[in-house]
């Protein structure tokens, strides 16, 4: 893993992206931030498990999917299991040490408002 600070890489409303084997930071303070970027190394695994092209394709499939449901891009976007597994597991940062593979499956169908 690498940490790049590039602030105008990062979409406006986000601090920062993983994108294999990067992780983005839009600021400078967040490469302390453990459980920021723990989050963060959550997407690298997922990332590598579906070698990494797939994973952005499932992602914006998703994502499209969830914005059809929900009707609203926040609830979308916080309800892509890639993103429910790493929001639910960023201060867990021993969790990758015994993570399953595939763990974001577990995600999929539970609904969060």
């Amino acid at each position: 893993m690498f940490l790049i600070v590039a602030k105008y890489l990062i979409p406006k409303g986000y601090r920062g992206m993983a994108v294999f084997p990067f992780v983005i930071l839009k600021y400078d303070t967040d490469k302390e931030n453990a459980v920021f970027v723990h989050h963060e190394k959550i997407h690298l695994r997922q990332q590598l498990e579906l070698l990494v092209i797939p994973f952005y394709v499932f992602y914006v499939l998703e994502y499209a999917i969830r914005l059809i449901q929900y009707k609203n891009k926040e609830l979308a976007y916080r309800n892509i299991s890639f993103e429910r597994e790493a929001y639910a597991n960023e201060t867990h940062l021993n969790y990758l040490k015994n993570r399953r593979f595939f763990g974001f499956l577990n995600y999929l169908t539970l609904k969060h408002k």
